[in-house]
């Protein structure tokens, strides 16, 4: 999974002319699933939202506190563009996203367990597979990307793994392929 989180004063999220979910201070975290995500990477994730010390204490120091700790709002959306690849052409290639049916209901799987590591009356959404307008007032500015992925040993990503694969074969030269080297 892949995640942006904003730190926020407010955030909303309308689809045509309905506001759909709306939040005051708190963060909003922008969703990515991959075909390869697990009930590990949503875990992994969803303690990583609610734990995030992004915010102040109470006596002004900087990163104390996550939204958990202060008790404020999350707005998830869902973004399949966050597994969007831009490395070839001008086309985003979005090969690695878990497909729509699928990944909707990892998105709201994901949605309820932030509800039950935290609260669920504090915990906004957008509407899956919509065309939405996400509207926030950054704080900081704070912007951090979370990937469920990035710093896992012991298991391989895929992902990693391929270019890893096409790294190799490019410094020992396109003649053979790598069966035969």
């Amino acid at each position: 999974m892949r995640a942006v989180l904003q730190k926020v004063a407010r955030a909303s999220v309308t689809v045509g002319d309905k506001v759909v979910g709306a939040i005051g201070p708190g963060v909003c975290v922008l969703v990515g699933i991959s075909s390869a995500d697990t009930a590990e990477d949503m875990e992994y994730m969803a303690r990583k939202v609610l734990g995030m010390r992004v915010f102040d204490d109470d006596t002004g120091s900087m990163w104390k506190k996550s939204v958990q700790d202060r008790g404020l709002e999350v707005l998830c959306v869902s973004q399949f563009t966050l597994y969007g690849s831009t490395t070839k052409g001008m086309k985003p290639d979005f090969h690695q996203a878990m497909g729509s049916a699928e990944s909707r209901q990892f998105f709201d799987d994901f949605v309820t367990r932030l509800g039950q590591l935290y609260d669920r009356s504090r915990i906004a959404t957008g509407e899956f597979g919509a065309m939405m307008q996400v509207e926030l007032v950054n704080d900081g500015p704070v912007t951090l990307e979370l990937d469920s992925r990035r710093f896992t040993y012991g298991v391989p990503d895929p992902v990693v793994a391929a270019r890893a694969a096409v790294k190799d074969q490019r410094r020992r030269g396109f003649a053979q392929p790598l069966e035969q080297q």
